[in-house]
């Protein structure tokens, strides 16, 4: 199979940037009554009794939408054979309704395997920033992706 991205092309330093996704006040209370039925993110009206004053998107959906903008800009055109993890998640901003939210992902790291010589790794930071330039959601994560060529 042919890829569009291998390891050797995440060289330290390189950004991908891509976007942009609108969240609605029903995309909102569909997600977290679902996955995180907590009143700031299901009920407009007992939102505006906490300290965010308003509804407020589940900080897992915003690493689902950042995953999502992830594979579109790169992941789904990539060789990645899997991730061992995420080292880091912030939750920096809340994402309110009508937020317009893109993707930015920069390589931080990039390094071959030792024991797999078909194999590197990258450390990324992926960052969600929204509508005004300010960064919602950041996470620093590993990926493993196949070589074109054996070391």
């Amino acid at each position: 199979m042919s890829f569009r991205y291998c390891w050797e092309d995440f060289k330290p330093g390189m950004v991908f940037e891509h976007g942009a996704r609108v969240l609605s006040e029903d995309d909102i209370v569909g997600f977290a009554r679902e996955w995180d039925p907590q009143r700031y993110h299901t009920d407009p009206q007992q939102a505006k009794q906490t300290p965010f004053g308003g509804l407020i998107a589940s900080g897992w959906q915003s690493c689902a939408v950042l995953m999502r903008l992830m594979c579109d800009a790169y992941l789904n055109e990539s060789s990645c054979v899997g991730s061992p993890g995420i080292d880091e998640i912030r939750f920096l901003l809340p994402v309110r309704p009508g937020d317009r939210l893109r993707f930015r992902s920069t390589v931080i790291e990039s390094t071959p395997s030792r024991t797999k010589p078909n194999r590197g790794s990258v450390v990324f930071r992926w960052e969600l920033i929204n509508q005004k330039d300010e960064v919602a959601l950041s996470m620093v994560g590993r990926q493993f992706y196949l070589r074109r060529a054996s070391a």
